[in-house]
């Protein structure tokens, strides 16, 4: 299952880059091959290759072709490292959440200032392969990763791109918490792709101001349908109304 799979990558790209800022891995050893870490692990090497892209993406290690992947030279700077083993709790998924709010409004700004009309109609094509997942029964986590990750690219700032790949990788869990919820309550799959359209919208239009509250607001109201569902409890006083056109009673 693709789920589990993303999981277990998550935990062996922990573990090896925990060895690699602890020192049990040393600058320019070579890591085991894929093979091997695939037995020693007991997964697959769709899950090591997975592992090691996110490990590349911190610049923890390199590839040299034909020679194998090697723990990169130590960087000026410490990488950044969220732990997956605490992202499965209520309260990280509450704390994911609040580094989205603030993130993810200024990036919609943003776009709604750079993003080209090819771009623009490349969210609303995202959209629609959100709304096939939904209807072939898939949780649609990865296509609604993918849309979030457009509007991130539309900025034109590739440090955003960089960002926004590595916190996919903690997202998911709290996405799925999330989707879990939605998939038991319809009227949350409309209301959720109402604020997508309303994001895209104001993205379309130039209004950063617009796109920067659709934005935020989106983030707010899945908390809110979070707390609706029981997944967790109320930490603040509901939020305003969503985009009124369409939205479910």
């Amino acid at each position: 299952m693709r789920q589990e799979a993303d999981r277990l990558s998550d935990r062996l790209a922990q573990r090896l880059a925990r060895q690699i800022t602890t020192g049990a891995l040393q600058p320019g050893a070579r890591l085991p091959t894929e093979q091997q870490l695939a037995q020693t692990h007991g997964i697959s090497r769709t899950v090591v290759r997975e592992a090691v892209h996110q490990l590349k993406s911190l610049s923890l290690v390199v590839s040299r072709q034909g020679s194998g992947v090697y723990v990169a030279t130590a960087p000026a700077h410490q990488p950044l490292v969220f732990d997956p083993r605490v992202l499965g709790s209520v309260e990280a998924v509450v704390h994911v959440v609040e580094v989205r709010r603030v993130l993810e409004g200024e990036i919609a700004a943003l776009a709604a200032e750079r993003a080209t009309r090819s771009q623009i109609a490349g969210m609303r094509r995202q959209l629609k392969a959100i709304d096939l997942a939904v209807a072939e029964g898939r949780d649609g986590v990865a296509e609604d990763l993918g849309f979030h990750r457009l509007i991130g690219e539309a900025t034109g700032n590739p440090q955003f791109r960089l960002l926004l790949g590595f916190l996919e990788q903690y997202l998911r869990e709290g996405m799925r918490i999330t989707r879990g919820n939605e998939a038991r309550r319809l009227d949350f799959m409309q209301a959720v792709q109402l604020e997508h359209r309303a994001v895209v919208d104001a993205i379309a239009a130039r209004d950063p101001a617009a796109a920067r509250r659709c934005a935020v607001d989106h983030i707010l109201h899945g908390e809110q349908r979070l707390v609706e569902g029981g997944v967790i409890a109320g930490r603040r006083k509901k939020t305003s109304q969503p985009p009124s056109q369409g939205r479910p009673p």
